[in-house]
């Protein structure tokens, strides 16, 4: 796949060159410890770590070129390529150097605040059950068919990402179906994809620490949109698949100059969910559209889940599968990580682990909850340290209005101080919580035992905000942690 200098040069007009233009580069790569012989190290500066501080690190590893931006003393035998900015240069040559690879397969791409997950492994399914070989990158993993490799990023950066789908064309990969985060889309992480079906599932507070005001987050989810319609797209048969009950949906209306499929439970639209019933152990309702009429009885429950499924229909259709393909798939599935997932230890209670990190995430599953308690919910919950503050008491305030019991505890504290975090989400519960039982307990693992051990038969616990996570970030490291593992050791230890 190596490439010459000169040939990546070429993309960058105002670049400034000094040494061998005729080198070959094999890779290319923004870590220093994972530059090898013939690499071109990227000096990214970022907030806390600046490439351009481990060019002798790179060097001595085998790198024979760097693009940087700021000015650098030569080195014997490396070429030097200074541009204004190596963020927007690696957005015009990186892609170029895997050979644009997304050119060369389907891409469905998902954009939303929650639903993401769900509906990819929901989309996954339903393609590989009608013949076809798919990657998956999200939030939880990349898979290449049944290959699993960590992740660390719902959506990689743009290096990472390219090299991501080069693998997944080599190893024949039809679709690509991916979670397309609103940082990647604001930072253009995505540059050099070309997407074939987009889907919107909604939009609720979240990551305003980053977005700063929420029409801007809107903004950036719109641009999965636009991007359709693009003049240097080489394929055809574009598809937005758009949840109108969300009001943002509008903004992703109209960026989306191509075919669109509406989906929605309110309103009229394409895809229309009727006849809806949660049930304890799934859902049953029907979609109606001009494609096909489905009733579906499915394992997985909760209103939430019944939009994700009609997203997931909505691209099946846009790609051309067939409805019986689509249902059968639908009624086998069973879960996802970390999302509404039962921990059964052969309790006379319920406990369920669940991703839910957003108020419009925690207030759907407990409302589901609510639908299927026989007793009382007991929830355990926490708030992100280092990230948008504002939600915190807004969640408290769900958690308080609809659990019977509220334990506040830690989620990944990061820098922040823990007891700071759970006094602004006390602000909250303390408003609406009444003469219902709260605690207050900083240690998570303490918290789960504790709800765990309150809990009697009929009764729901909800351990929400790291569903699939298997680790905790405190304020000087990174440890091991997984709710199911915890929970499931305490329900052992009960019984």
């Amino acid at each position: 796949m190596g490439k010459k200098i000169k040939s990546l040069i070429d993309l960058l007009p105002e670049a400034k060159i000094i040494g061998d233009e005729n080198k070959c580069i094999d890779t290319i790569e923004h870590d220093s410890r994972k530059v090898g012989k013939n690499s071109l190290f990227v000096c990214i500066p970022g907030a806390k770590v600046d490439g351009h501080n481990y060019i002798s690190q790179a060097v001595q590893n085998g790198a024979v070129a760097v693009l940087v931006e700021k000015d650098i003393v030569e080195i014997d035998g490396v070429t030097i390529i200074k541009v204004d900015d190596v963020k927007a240069a690696i957005q015009a040559i990186v892609p170029y150097f895997y050979d644009y690879p997304a050119r060369k397969l389907r891409m469905i791409g998902i954009t939303g605040t929650n639903g993401k997950t769900t509906t990819s492994y929901l989309i996954r399914a339903i393609l590989r059950n009608a013949g076809f070989k798919v990657g998956v990158i999200g939030t939880i993993q990349i898979m290449i068919e049944d290959e699993v490799f960590p992740i660390h990023n719902t959506t990689p950066d743009i290096i990472d990402l390219q090299a991501i789908l080069a693998n997944m064309q080599a190893k024949g990969m039809d679709y690509v179906v991916m979670e397309v985060s609103s940082h990647a889309l604001a930072l253009n992480r995505v540059a050099g994809c070309e997407f074939d079906t987009a889907v919107f599932t909604n939009v609720t507070q979240d990551h305003l620490d980053f977005h700063k005001t929420f029409e801007n987050y809107i903004e950036a989810k719109s641009k999965l949109f636009a991007s359709l319609t693009l003049l240097t797209n080489c394929k055809e048969n574009k598809t937005a698949v758009i949840n109108i009950d969300d009001s943002a949906a509008k903004a992703m209306l109209a960026k989306s100059e191509c075919r669109t499929i509406s989906y929605a439970i309110h309103k009229n639209a394409d895809l229309k969910a009727e006849n809806i019933n949660v049930l304890a152990n799934g859902a049953k309702f029907s979609i109606h559209s001009n494609f096909a009429n489905l009733d579906l009885n499915l394992k997985i429950t909760g209103i939430f889940n019944v939009y994700n499924v009609m997203g997931a229909v909505g691209a099946a259709f846009a790609e051309g599968i067939k409805a019986d393909v689509i249902k059968q798939t639908l009624e086998s599935f069973e879960s996802v990580p970390g999302r509404f997932e039962l921990v059964d230890e052969g309790q006379t209670f319920s406990v369920i682990v669940d991703y839910a990190h957003t108020p419009d995430g925690l207030e759907n599953i407990l409302k589901t909850a609510r639908q299927i308690a026989k007793q009382h919910i007991i929830t355990v919950f926490g708030c992100g340290g280092d990230r948008d503050r504002t939600k915190r008491p807004i969640m408290g305030r769900i958690a308080a209005q609809l659990s019977d019991v509220v334990i506040a505890t830690s989620d990944n504290p990061r820098t922040e101080d823990p007891e700071f975090i759970l006094s602004q989400v006390e602000e909250g519960v303390l408003e609406t919580i009444g003469d219902k039982k709260h605690k207050k307990i900083t240690d998570r693992k303490s918290a789960i035992e504790e709800a765990i051990s309150m809990a009697s038969e009929g009764d729901i616990v909800i351990i929400a905000g790291k569903g699939h996570e298997n680790y905790q970030i405190l304020k000087d490291k990174t440890i091991h942690f997984d709710d199911k593992e915890v929970a499931r050791d305490v329900l052992r230890r009960l019984r």
